[in-house]
């Protein structure tokens, strides 16, 4: 899952949705100087990204790529995952997107001091672009994507992968539906255990 997915999973508490972000961009084990809910929100990514990465339905939605885009099909799962989100959030969300969004950027500025490089220039990416609400608009998928390969060591074809995942649209919208419900539970059980779960 991508950004969004991992911060609305992680459910309502700040310090949880600010290591859902960190997720991303912190290696090795959280740091032991972490607020409790920010290690958690960071096990909780990681454990989110393990049960996607096995589930059925995911490995069976990765072969609707050919390759060599099959190869980046997870990438490809978890951008297209948050457009779906974006695009039907009232359907996911009772809290609006504009303040889910607010509230992560507060987050992450507050805390900027101690957050790694990466995430804090994200953070203004966020800013100036919008995000999360953007996410629901194909042509920032497309730059989304663009910038996942720029940012990648190797040479890929992800800046040129926009046709391939539209023309699988309807399949990946129905892959969701069928994963997601699935994924909530298995947080929900998550944050139970983390002891983040509830405000």
């Amino acid at each position: 899952m991508n950004h969004l997915a991992h911060v609305l999973l992680a459910g309502p508490r700040a310090h949880a949705r600010l290591g859902a972000m960190l997720g991303d961009f912190w290696h090795g084990a959280p740091d032991s100087g972490w607020p409790q809910d920010v290690e958690a929100g960071v096990r909780l990514h990681r454990k989110i990204d393990v049960y996607t990465d096995s589930h059925p339905v995911i490995v069976e939605a990765r072969g609707l790529f050919e390759p060599p885009l099959r190869r980046y099909a997870g990438i490809l799962l978890d951008v297209h995952f948050d457009h779906v989100l974006a695009r039907d959030w009232t359907a996911h969300a009772d809290e609006p997107l504009a303040a889910l969004s607010t509230g992560v950027i507060a987050q992450l500025t507050a805390n900027a001091a101690w957050l790694p490089d990466d995430l804090n220039r994200f953070a203004g990416y966020m800013q100036r672009h919008g995000l999360f609400a953007a996410y629901g608009r194909r042509d920032v998928i497309e730059r989304v994507l663009a910038g996942i390969g720029a940012r990648l060591r190797h040479a890929n074809p992800l800046a040129e992968a926009a046709p391939a995942l539209w023309r699988n649209a309807a399949a990946l919208d129905e892959a969701f539906a069928r994963f997601f419900p699935d994924l909530r539970g298995e947080c929900a059980r998550l944050r139970r255990e983390f002891g983040i779960d509830g405000l």
